[in-house]
């Protein structure tokens, strides 16, 4: 069956669309009442993750409350290197820590690339998630990039500096590449088994590009974005680094459709460096829902025609925090519908 409304992949492609698609990322969380209430029932964010009954109820719920364009996947970019052999907590308010980390040869040889078991419950997900869709909006599956990824095995937590990240990239550089390379595989693993069970879209999160400078991105992190890309032909993907604005050139050469762009970054300086053949996505700062109406249409309106409707998909420049009222939210994606419509008429 084909999708109800497949606008987002229209415009991912390149093709004529009638408005602005528009989905938000981290839509499924902790802003909505009742994502809150699902996860109680879980008993904690992994427990959400791991039943899929719950997870798919999540995903799902953003599309129905506020009628965006796409859902995502509910799920982690954590869970690779759980899957690899490095598992992981997530404590409340502190956020991901791993007891194990990496640190030699012999730790990155222990780490298997193959992960379709142990991610069933991902997959199980996707499966719930399709059959409740019932083809109203696709579906974006996700991971994150190897660099982040890395990052968070090597230093073990979040960090503001990923120092020892670095260290092992600056000091090491050959175990870095073979961590690298082995979660790059895990990964195009991970999302070729996404796409065979309906996810329609794709997006890799470079959370982490912004600890980089230009030559060490170019050296550490997008060799591997591109072997992905170049492996995941099935579907549109999406690429957004955060905080590599000094990479957006080298990004746009990407075998991908679309690149995120965060909240930085200047729509009309990015399209002259990215050119006319990718879609752009963003970028609204997600502070900016901290506003009244009037105050977000405002924005969300100034940022629509800085994109001077040029291939776009909207979005804000970042997750939404946690703390954004609802209906603040729905403003900002009424907005960007009512925008397009009347830029139409």
């Amino acid at each position: 069956m084909s999708l109800k409304n497949d606008i987002i992949i229209r415009a991912a492609q390149g093709q004529e669309v009638e408005r602005t698609p528009v989905w938000v990322m981290r839509q499924a969380g902790r802003v909505l009442k009742e994502y809150r209430d699902v996860r109680a029932k879980a008993g904690s964010f992994k427990g959400l993750l791991f039943q899929p009954e719950y997870a798919a109820e999540v995903t799902i719920q953003p599309v129905d409350i506020y009628g965006v364009d796409a859902a995502i996947l509910f799920s982690d970019i954590l869970v690779i290197p759980e899957a690899m052999g490095l598992p992981y907590r997530m404590d409340e308010g502190r956020g991901p820590s791993f007891d194990k980390v990496i640190q030699s040869k012999e730790d990155v040889d222990l780490l298997t690339t193959d992960v379709t078991e142990q991610l069933k419950y991902v997959f199980d997900t996707i499966v719930l998630i399709k059959n409740e869709l019932n083809n109203r909006v696709p579906l974006i599956g996700f991971a994150g990039a190897p660099w982040t990824i890395f990052c968070y095995m090597v230093e073990g937590k979040g960090s503001k500096t990923f120092s020892k990240a670095r260290a092992m990239a600056m000091a090491q550089p050959e175990l870095a590449h073979a961590l690298l390379e082995r979660i790059t595989d895990a990964s195009i693993s991970y999302l070729k088994t996404q796409i065979s069970l309906g996810c329609n879209l794709v997006q890799l999160f470079d959370s982490w590009a912004g600890v980089l400078n230009n030559d060490s991105y170019n050296q550490f992190s997008l060799p591997y974005l591109r072997k992905i890309c170049d492996a995941i032909q099935e579907v549109p993907t999406t690429v957004f680094a955060l905080g590599a604005y000094y990479s957006l050139k080298e990004i746009a050469a990407l075998p991908c459709n679309t690149i995120g762009l965060d909240w930085h970054m200047d729509p009309r300086f990015a399209r002259s460096l990215v050119g006319e053949n990718k879609t752009l996505q963003g970028n609204l700062d997600p502070a900016i829902l901290y506003g009244d109406f009037a105050f977000i249409q405002k924005k969300t309106n100034e940022m629509m025609s800085a994109f001077e409707g040029k291939r776009h998909i909207a979005n804000l420049g970042h997750g939404v925090y946690p703390d954004i009222h609802p209906d603040k939210l729905k403003c900002f994606i009424d907005t960007v519908k009512e925008y397009q419509y009347s830029k139409q008429s």
